[in-house]
């Protein structure tokens, strides 16, 4: 499976838990799929494989945010990663951060592991 481990200073220090799938919001008039497809490539800086996508559904986070997944056999080349950023205000002080600061393939009994708590439940919904 394809990790992403967070960026920013709140997760430097930090491995269990710590990682998440790509994602993101749906902008207006957006299907899902097609946020899910725009958000790989903004966080990622690689362009995503082509389909078919497993639809995973949706689960809520701690937070209270609802984040819906999509599932692809593919094999891509992450010599590519350049990670998205964000404006991050603290102390205020602004600044950009990496959305995620690294990528890594996950064997899943690991991704359980790794994961935020909120997005192992996708791991039982993946074709096997």
């Amino acid at each position: 499976m394809l990790l992403g481990h967070m960026g920013g200073p709140f997760w430097a220090r930090k491995d269990e838990r710590a990682w998440s799938a790509p994602k993101g919001a749906v902008e207006a008039e957006e299907r899902p799929l097609d946020a899910a497809l725009r958000e790989f490539r903004e966080e990622t800086g690689i362009a995503p494989p082509p389909g078919p996508y497993e639809d995973l559904g949706e689960e809520r986070q701690r937070s209270g945010k609802l984040v819906r997944l999509f599932a692809v056999e593919a094999d891509p080349d992450l010599t590519a990663f350049t990670p998205g950023t964000f404006t991050m205000t603290r102390g205020g002080r602004s600044f950009e951060v990496p959305e995620l600061d690294r990528l890594a393939w996950v064997p899943l009994p690991r991704a359980a592991e790794l994961l935020v708590a909120g997005q192992v439940p996708f791991l039982a919904r993946l074709p096997r």
